[in-house]
């Protein structure tokens, strides 16, 4: 385990709306504020999207497994924004549902916003840290620079 302190920056509460790209428009606010670490959170609905619900099997590198919906599901999520080289890197997890189907995952392509999601991002400031890519995991784990 390593770990470092941070402290709390801005605050921005955001609203995004119905057709909104959730991921590209996540993205663009992250850099038009520079946004260098953060924590997200959010709920709404999703008309769309394509998730990684899980590993096929419990091993090192995992290989995804990928599903995609298309048919408007509520959604609570929990995510992190921190950048590898000059872009930001987004993780979110999230509870996805609709009626009785439930899957708890990443969100990482397609993420269209169905009505409304809102969201408070919180900044992390005084810390140095960035996502670097990890040959053995083959992921772009969280890395310290103190």
């Amino acid at each position: 385990m390593e770990y470092t302190r941070c402290k709390v920056g801005r605050v921005f509460v955001v609203r995004f709306d119905h057709g909104d790209d959730l991921l590209a428009e996540l993205t663009a606010l992250i850099k038009r504020e520079d946004i260098r670490a953060g924590l997200l959170h959010f709920l709404g609905a999703l008309e769309k999207a394509r998730i990684v619900v899980g590993p096929e099997k419990a091993e090192v590198p995992p290989v995804p497994m990928w599903r995609d919906f298309a048919d408007g599901r509520e959604v609570l999520g929990l995510g992190t924004i921190f950048w590898k080289d000059d872009e930001p890197k987004i993780h979110i997890h999230s509870g996805i549902g609709r009626d009785e189907a439930v899957n708890l995952g990443c969100i990482r392509k397609d993420a269209k916003v169905y009505l409304t999601i809102e969201a408070v991002i919180t900044e992390l400031t005084g810390l140095s840290a960035k996502r670097e890519f990890d040959e053995k995991t083959r992921l772009d784990m969280l890395e310290f620079k103190d």
